[in-house]
């Protein structure tokens, strides 16, 4: 399989290419390089898996990008689009169009902070987070190899399902990222594409020479069964996107769960988050098992739907007390979305369940390193966790505290100094000698 060096938005761009025929865009931080690698192939005539080169309009703004998305797919055109942030809000309206009428349509979001006391062009989950209800599914990459193979993963799933994919990952951490990743060949693309969904996606296409009724106007006589009739769709998604992962696992070598657990098996403290954190949390993992604590991490990959079956499956039985972290804040409610989901997938359960507290981080693409992790862990085996923590910074907002966490560093097994990557001249996490 060849290897390449690329970031986050250009290996979105990849996979995206290779299903798409219509792809209708307009520039936003910090998603613009999809739209312009993908403009950028048409030109040169790059051929997508069907043969075809792709359709690539740039509309007057996100809402006219993701009106001519809707149209074009009821239009029977597999079309996708890229955008973060503001952007995306203006999306909202179509997205619920779009899931409605279980049109196959695929965004590519580099997730972005939203403007609220001030604007931020950098990175947290605020924007996917508010798209959560419109009915579109949720999958999030946390590397540059995963928006490769997740990327893909989500036009497949979408095709098959019919349900709208956000296949998302963290702005600039992610999408400007560059990492040396394996490149996945069209040709074995083409090979695991359900072409009969392709044919009857294309089939229910509106054509004049065989007229329907679409995007009526309801009375309450009906309305309500109606949404409730698309249950079996969504019902559908976890299997699809499970049996999809399984494909490009078997082209790629890749393994990837709809939730992931890493860490000792019988860990007794767990971290769930998703994003480009996870591969830090999963550093601070190995280092503090390597001093005899047993901790774990799951890296949530299919957000929407959610299945707590999935996540259940993976916890070890042993878990006493879960971290749930999440790169968002929804002032006034009892705590953000992930956590609440994690929360409910438990309170089914019978018997003595573990304590689940929830923690904020990241926003803006606020910088979160493995001393701030290790922090996160401290306080799930103290006898009273913090139930609400922000990380990152000491003051009376949060409970990790900058003056302790400065004194922490962490050594590789070989004691030796080492520093990794950075990212918007903020180190991304190091380790070094004390």
């Amino acid at each position: 399989m060849k290897m390449s060096t690329m970031d986050g938005n250009q290996a979105a761009a990849y996979a995206s290419y290779a299903f798409t025929e219509v792809a209708a865009i307009f520039p936003i931080t910090p998603s613009s390089p999809m739209a312009e690698l993908v403009d950028e192939w048409a030109s040169q005539g790059k051929k997508n898996i069907f043969g075809q080169v792709v359709n690539v309009t740039e509309m007057q703004s996100e809402a006219g990008a993701a009106g001519a998305m809707h149209g074009s797919l009821q239009a029977g055109a597999l079309t996708t689009t890229y955008t973060a942030s503001q952007g995306l809000l203006l999306m909202i309206p179509n997205l619920y169009k779009m899931a409605g009428e279980l049109l196959p349509g695929v965004l590519h979001v580099s997730a972005r902070a939203l403007a609220a006391h001030a604007l931020s062009i950098f990175g947290d989950h605020q924007d996917v987070m508010a798209c959560r209800q419109t009915g579109a599914a949720l999958l999030a990459s946390s590397n540059v190899q995963e928006v490769m193979d997740l990327g893909c993963i989500a036009h497949l799933a979408s095709i098959r399902s019919r349900i709208p994919f956000i296949h998302f990952f963290d702005g600039f951490r992610t999408s400007h990222e560059f990492q040396k990743i394996n490149v996945i060949d069209y040709s074995d693309l083409a090979a695991i594409i359900d072409m009969q969904a392709v044919k009857d996606f294309r089939d229910r296409a509106l054509n004049p020479e065989h007229p329907v009724v679409r995007g009526t106007a309801q009375n309450p006589d009906i309305y309500f069964q109606g949404r409730e009739a698309a249950n079996r769709f969504y019902d559908n998604v976890p299997s699809t996107v499970e049996g999809y992962m399984n494909e490009i696992s078997r082209i790629t070598g890749r393994h990837y769960r709809l939730f992931d657990y890493y860490g000792a098996p019988d860990a007794e403290y767990v971290i769930i988050a998703m994003g480009s954190v996870c591969d830090t949390i999963d550093e601070t993992v190995d280092y503090l098992n390597s001093a005899g604590r047993r901790t774990g991490a799951v890296r949530v990959r299919l957000y929407r739907p959610f299945s707590g079956k999935h996540l259940l499956d993976v916890m070890p039985k042993t878990v006493k007390k879960i971290a749930v972290l999440d790169r968002t804040k929804e002032p006034g409610a009892p705590g953000e979305p992930l956590y609440l989901d994690v929360c409910k997938a438990y309170y089914s359960l019978e018997g003595e369940k573990p304590v689940i507290i929830g923690g904020r981080y990241g926003l803006g693409s606020k910088d979160t390193r493995p001393s701030q992790i290790v922090a996160v862990f401290d306080n799930l085996e103290s006898d009273s966790p913090s139930s609400k923590i922000s990380i990152a910074f000491g003051n009376r907002f949060s409970y990790c505290s900058e003056s302790c966490l400065a004194r922490w560093r962490a050594k590789s097994a070989e004691g030796a100094s080492q520093i990794s990557f950075s990212c918007a001249a903020k180190a991304s996490f190091s380790f070094c000698d004390t």
